[in-house]
């Protein structure tokens, strides 16, 4: 068995099965492609089904004294395992050697998240007099307005727009459908953007029904996202290592901290599990506190 036609057949599993978006199984197959790059060296002529767990765990050692952190192993050692799942079922191995392949501990790290009043210094720094300034300004309203994955603000369609009734479709992980409010600040940014800046494109065909555009009317990138965002609080004086998922995690704490319920955070987030919308509780120490002096028999 060749690793190339088990990559591609994990590769369309991926896709059809578990209808993983395209960066996550890029992740996958990066994965793979590590775990073969490193047998190919070490034990020549290795094909799948003759990998067992010692020449997994030095893999692992190697990526170890590479200085590869516990939560990039963890992620890595979790695509091995489920590569190997995936040719266990197909019945191309006749056992899985990743059973008793353990992850590293890893702690959990909270996010960083942004106050009010830095959200308003980043948004207000944009510059409105450059044609793509109502666009920018628009993005990062609907990032703070809807705590979006900055995947799905690229993707985000102009027909899944329903600001008559406040609420957005968002087409998140794995093209699961939620539906999320919208602030009136975000739907009055987002407008403005439409009716100014997006009618001066001309616009691709394959890009007619993305909200979002550069000024070739194509989609944006998700590397463009970060840059507007970096280059704002650079701008700004803001001292914090911020991406447009800080804008999620702020998103999520801010409703936490003013009394949202967390069951309807985790639906507004996509969240499958509400362990990982939880995370944002331990952000809040007010509610933390809070909770505490509520509950706990001796406060």
């Amino acid at each position: 068995m060749k690793w190339e036609d088990s990559k591609k057949g994990f590769e369309t599993f991926l896709r059809l099965e578990k209808s993983l978006s395209q960066n996550s199984i890029a992740a996958y197959i990066n994965d793979i492609n590590k775990l073969m790059a490193f047998l190919d060296e070490s034990f020549k002529r290795l094909t799948p089904e003759k990998v067992r767990i010692n020449h997994l765990r030095s893999f692992i050692e190697y990526i170890n004294d590479r200085g590869v952190s516990p939560r990039t192993q963890a992620r890595t050692i979790s695509g091995i395992k489920s590569f190997f799942k995936y040719l266990l079922m197909e019945g191309k191995i006749n056992s899985d050697p990743t059973t008793l392949l353990e992850s590293p501990k890893i702690g959990r790290k909270l996010p960083d998240v942004l106050t009010m009043e830095e959200i308003d210094l980043i948004i207000d720094g944009v510059d409105l007099i450059k044609p793509e300034g109502q666009r920018n300004k628009a993005m990062l309203e609907t990032l703070y307005s809807c705590g979006l994955r900055v995947s799905e603000l690229v993707n985000l369609k102009v027909t899944n727009l329903f600001f008559d009734q406040g609420f957005i479709k968002v087409e998140g992980k794995s093209e699961k459908e939620r539906l999320v409010p919208v602030s009136s600040k975000a739907i009055e940014e987002i407008t403005r953007y439409l009716h100014g800046y997006r009618k001066t494109l001309k616009i691709s065909p394959e890009s007619e029904n993305i909200l979002f555009l550069n000024r070739r009317g194509k989609k944006l990138s998700r590397v463009m996202i970060f840059t507007i965002i970096k280059n704002l609080a650079e701008k700004v004086g803001l001292n914090k290592k911020i991406s447009p998922h800080t804008f999620r995690h702020s998103f999520a704490t801010h409703l936490i901290s003013g009394g949202a319920d967390l069951r309807a955070v985790q639906e507004m987030l996509g969240h499958e599990s509400i362990l990982t919308t939880e995370i944002y509780t331990h952000l809040d120490r007010d509610y933390l506190k809070n909770t505490l002096t509520h509950f706990h028999p001796r406060s």
